[in-house]
């Protein structure tokens, strides 16, 4: 496995070798020495070019980590925003000497391309491209429902976890659709029906328009931001209708089974798809989630650099 590109391109095998690397690391993270010698004179460049701050530093952690240098690359205000081509930035990466790549991307396939080309041998990771994938986001939430839910299991058979909200817009709905299922969870989509991607009957998972009915046999209730700044056109009436419809509000977490967890992958519109209390109660996860990022991106670094754990094959 040289890049991480896409969940489709992992095996179930190589995802539950990523989880059981970054349970690993985690530990060492809770203990006195945080620093691992690992990838030591590895570089390692954070290439964005579309803002994320939690993304950023928590690859940025994770290097650092590793004891990795560590470039960040941001493309306001660098030669990418003043028409430079991927090609030629990535070969500005080479000619530094980048053993990885961490790229978010506002166009969906771009972290592909990067990998595809002859233009630099590094590691390419896609930390988000376009309304494609968030494969290292998956991995992380994965990982957090493993850990309060996984019941001594390496994978997640027999969970049942509700996606919600706009899904259409979402890369970190389609990474988790396809890492979830892969690890044997059951998978339901819940959104207005102007908020579900074209195809959608063709992914591993079933699908509601009904919010309050879902909810009280769950898991996992995993909302999603959103997206206001990719919307062109109008999805729903409002944000209140929204909020009532397919907000998490304390009343609507009343009914969620016992041991039942909140999620959100960040960052929140509180009172749209969330409620403040919600996002702050004792079943939220959410800042577990930021926690868990930095382990698990350790592990995919460590991984793709060093060989891991994982088996053989991959991308």
């Amino acid at each position: 496995m040289r890049h991480l590109l896409s969940i489709a391109d992992v095996s179930k095998a190589e995802a539950i070798s990523i989880l059981d690397t970054a349970n690993e690391l985690a530990r060492v993270s809770d203990g006195a020495v945080k620093k691992l010698p690992t990838l030591r004179g590895r570089t390692i460049v954070n290439l964005f070019a579309e803002d994320s701050t939690r993304t950023r530093i928590s690859f940025e952690a994770a290097a650092k980590r590793l004891s990795a240098d560590v470039i960040n690359f941001s493309a306001k205000g660098s030669s990418v925003s003043k028409g430079e081509s991927l090609k030629d930035t990535a070969m500005t990466l080479q000619a530094m000497g980048a053993d990885a790549v961490v790229i978010r991307h506002f166009a969906s396939g771009a972290a592909q391309r990067l990998a595809d080309s002859q233009w630099m041998s590094g590691s390419v990771v896609n930390a988000g491209d376009g309304t494609h994938e968030h494969p290292s986001q998956a991995l992380l939430d994965a990982f957090t429902i493993r850990k309060h839910l996984g019941l001594g299991k390496s994978d997640l058979e027999g969970l049942s976890i509700a996606i919600v909200g706009d899904v259409l817009h979402s890369r970190v709905a389609r990474s988790n659709v396809l890492l979830l299922s892969k690890l044997g969870a059951k998978v339901v989509l819940v959104a207005p029906p102007t908020l579900l991607p074209v195809g959608v009957e063709s992914w591993p998972v079933s699908i509601s328009y009904d919010l309050d009915s879902v909810i009280p046999f769950v898991d996992v209730v995993m909302m999603l931001r959103v997206q206001q700044e990719r919307m062109t056109e109008m999805y729903f009436p409002n944000a209140r209708e929204y909020s009532r419809y397919f907000g998490l509000n304390s009343d609507r977490m009343k009914s969620m089974k016992s041991g039942a967890i909140v999620m959100h992958p960040g960052p929140m519109n509180r009172g749209l798809e969330i409620s403040a209390e919600v996002a702050d109660s004792s079943r939220s996860v959410i800042t577990e989630q930021v926690t868990n990022g930095v382990s698990v991106r350790m592990a995919i670094l460590y991984v793709l650099l060093t060989g891991g754990s994982l088996e053989a094959g991959g991308n």
